[in-house]
C-alpha cells in the first residue's frame, strides 16, 4: 500500500507570517509520535505568494484519519473559544481559520490537498 501525502495550504498575510512558524515550531513533536507517521515539512513561501505548504507523509489513509480523530490532534489545533479546527494539513479549514492554537487564526485560510506516493527517490548513497 502507498504511502499519502496531505498538502495544506495556508493563506497567510505578511504580518502573520512569523506568528504562523512560531506556532508550528511550538507544536514541535506533537504529530512525531502519531501512529503512521511518516514525514513532516513547513514550507515557506520565496516567490511573492502568501501561501505556506503543510507538507505531511502518512503511512495510510486510516493512519491519517486516526490522528485527525486523536485528542492530541485536537488539542494542538483549538481555535480560541474552545473550538477545534480543520486546518494544518488536517482537514479543510473555511476561510478564517487556520492555525489557531487557542490565540486566534494566524492564517486566513487553508485548504487540503490528498496525494498517493507513486514514486518516491533520495539521495544516491556513496561507499
Amino acid at each position: 500500500m502507498p504511502s499519502v501525502v496531505k498538502i495544506n495550504v495556508l493563506t497567510v498575510s505578511a504580518e502573520m507570517r512569523q506568528e504562523l512558524e512560531r506556532r508550528f515550531s511550538g507544536r514541535a513533536g506533537i504529530v512525531e509520535s502519531a501512529d503512521g507517521f511518516e514525514w513532516f515539512e513547513l514550507l515557506r513561501p520565496v516567490d511573492g505568494t502568501d501561501r505556506y505548504l503543510v507538507y505531511t507523509r502518512w503511512r495510510s489513509e486510516e493512519d491519517f484519519k486516526r490522528w485527525t480523530d486523536s485528542q492530541a490532534f485536537q488539542k494542538g489545533h483549538a481555535q480560541a473559544g474552545g473550538q477545534a479546527e480543520h486546518g494544518h494539513g488536517h482537514g479543510q479549514a473555511s476561510p478564517g481559520q487556520g492555525h489557531g492554537h487557542g490565540q486566534g487564526p494566524a492564517a486566513g485560510g487553508a485548504e487540503l490537498w490528498s496525494f498517493e506516493v507513486v514514486q518516491s527517490t533520495g539521495p544516491a548513497s556513496t561507499s
